[in-house]
């Protein structure tokens, strides 16, 4: 079987494996599938490999930290500099942050950390947890929640390159 057919048999099964266990038995973790399928994405814009994986997600999660601390800065600063200073002020230094951290060799996959930075925002902001950067609950915390749903994305994506490879090879 041709490599493309047997991964996309392999990420079909598997992506909607996923969505049953995030949206249905998992549900009450309320990881978000949506930043599952970004590291997932990510792993395959990567290489697809191990070596893959072995970089994105140090590199999703340095950007979800970062992510979480500009959004922390902001909502300190915000009240003495206005949110459009706070935000400007804050992401600008964590978007330098994320370059800087790609001299170190786990970090180097610059768009991964920005990923993980991006859904850590667009998580807090648009479900409204800004009120909840410090919460212990992985419900609740942006941090906690989005590494967690981009890990779990970006093994799906191993799990997903080593069934297609295998069926690839078992056909030939």
């Amino acid at each position: 079987m041709p490599l493309l057919t047997a991964l996309a048999i392999s990420i079909g099964v598997l992506g909607g494996l996923a969505t049953w266990l995030f949206v249905g038995p998992i549900a009450g973790i309320g990881l978000q599938i949506w930043a599952a399928f970004i590291a997932w994405a990510a792993y395959y814009h990567s290489g697809g490999t191990q070596a893959a994986l072995k970089t994105n997600i140090p590199a999703h999660i340095f950007g979800a930290f970062i992510g979480w601390a500009s959004l922390f800065g902001i909502s300190v600063l915000a009240g003495s500099l206005g949110v459009p200073v706070a935000a400007g002020i804050c992401v600008g230094i964590g978007a330098a942050v994320i370059v800087l951290g790609a001299n170190i060799p786990a970090l180097a996959s610059i768009p991964s950390s920005v990923y993980g930075f991006g859904c850590v925002a667009g998580f807090t902001l648009l479900a409204g947890k800004l009120g909840m950067l410090t919460s212990v609950s992985i419900v609740d915390n942006p941090f906690i929640n989005i590494v967690v749903s981009m890990i779990a994305g970006a093994l799906f994506g191993f799990i997903s390159e080593k069934i297609g490879g295998a069926m690839a090879k078992s056909a030939d």
